[in-house]
């Protein structure tokens, strides 16, 4: 049981605490309800270019990292299509340090125009490298827009193209960051050595001052239910023949969100998943297979991508793809086999939650979520999915007339 204690400040920021006296740590996890679906469709890309942003100083720190080095802290941060999360780790003794920094730019960070293009040629650059010079990495510019018609998942985090990026402003810079970087909009979680009370202290010290802002969160349109099938065919120049296949499912707080985890689980679960058993090991037609889930607040996607073995048409791939999802249908999984997901399913939670950091970080989101509570519930709510729940979610979801498939060919096929 992960025990917390939760309280607000006047301004609207949101502070929870688990006190773990195993550790002379402390991890400070400070969660902003901003991602990429907050974007302007005409200029996407801004809320990762933001995260970068906010190492680059302020009035009062010019360099960030420096002041935590010196406390022996490290710190990272992430952008998604939802949320924005910003975390470091220091000896427990100096976590002052860390509420000094992260309530400094949660005040104001530098946005000139030299900071800003250095930033900006950094993104442009990972860009460069992640989406455009990697084989196959454009493969998530095509299939999100393939799969969403309307809402804003339909381009990555990194954002829809670099012209994006490069035409973002100062002023744009700075519009975004108060519209949406604000206590109210904000979850603080501090997990380790240190008691809720020094951390309220704390908190109503460095980050009480800081006025209460009006955000002002994007209109998000919700994505049009699908009616037909969606291809794409592309080729690029690649090794071999890759296979991409996007279903529409549920969003992150629905009841069937645990039962596309286990689903998932169940076609990629290692070497013993359905998918790698039967289309690598014993028909040999990929090189390698997965499957996930984007895990999106608003409904998101089951994904499944493959290699292509050398002589295998993308249509046969295809097709035996469709019979492993199809299998699922009829709801045909043993006991041991639920019993072997579920059991890796704990044990995976459990290790992560031996980490302070990642408890932080899981219960700022679960309290996105609308209760942190959630946190002492997820093993529980996998372990009750039953084969009928699965085989259930797969005909509702998993059909033809809801999927996005992408044929990334090789130029060199033939």
């Amino acid at each position: 049981m992960i025990d917390f204690v939760k309280f607000s400040l006047r301004n609207g920021l949101r502070i929870l605490v688990h006190e773990d006296r195993s550790t002379p740590l402390s991890a400070l996890n400070l969660l902003y309800g901003v991602g990429s679906r907050d974007e302007d469709p005409e200029m996407t890309g801004i809320a990762h270019l933001l995260e970068h942003l906010m190492f680059c100083g302020t009035e009062n720190v010019p360099v960030f990292d420096r002041p935590l080095q010196m406390a022996g802290g490290e710190n990272n941060a992430f952008t998604n299509n939802d949320i924005t999360n910003y975390y470091l780790t220091v000896p427990a003794d100096n976590i002052e340090t860390g509420f000094w920094l992260e309530s400094d730019r949660m005040n104001g960070i530098n946005f000139s125009r030299d900071a800003l293009d250095v930033q900006k040629k950094v993104v442009i650059e990972e860009f460069k490298q992640r989406y455009l010079n990697q084989p196959y990495g454009d493969s998530q510019l095509l299939l999100r827009p393939l799969a969403y018609t309307t809402h804003h998942y339909k381009w990555p985090t990194i954002g829809k193209s670099i012209s994006h990026i490069e035409s973002i402003e100062p002023e744009h810079a700075r519009d975004f960051f108060y519209r949406h970087y604000a206590p109210g909009n904000a979850i603080l979680t501090v997990s380790g050595n240190i008691s809720p009370d020094r951390v309220f202290k704390l908190a109503d010290k460095w980050f009480g001052p800081l006025e209460k802002r009006t955000t002002r969160p994007q209109v998000i349109p919700a994505e049009p239910f699908q009616t037909e099938e969606r291809n794409l065919i592309v080729e690029r120049d690649v090794p071999v023949d890759a296979l991409y296949k996007a279903w529409h499912i549920c969003g992150r707080k629905e009841d069937d969100f645990f039962t596309f985890d286990l689903l998932s689980d169940l076609l990629a679960g290692g070497e013993s998943g359905r998918l790698h058993s039967k289309l690598v090991r014993d028909k040999n037609l990929f090189s390698d297979i997965n499957a996930y889930i984007s895990s999106d607040i608003d409904p998101g996607l089951l994904v499944i991508h493959g290699k292509l073995m050398k002589g295998v048409t993308i249509t046969e791939a295809e097709e035996n793809v469709r019979m492993v999802v199809d299998e699922l249908k009829s709801g045909i999984i043993s006991d041991e086999e639920m019993e072997k997901v579920k059991n890796r399913f704990e044990s995976s939670h459990v290790i992560s939650n031996t980490s302070i950091l990642n408890k932080a970080m899981n219960i700022s989101y679960y309290e996105l979520l609308g209760n942190p509570g959630l946190i002492n519930l997820e093993v529980e709510r996998y372990r009750a999915v039953s084969r009928e729940m699965v085989r259930d979610a797969a005909i509702k979801y998993l059909n033809n007339n809801n999927s996005s498939t992408l044929h990334y060919l090789s130029k060199n096929r033939n």
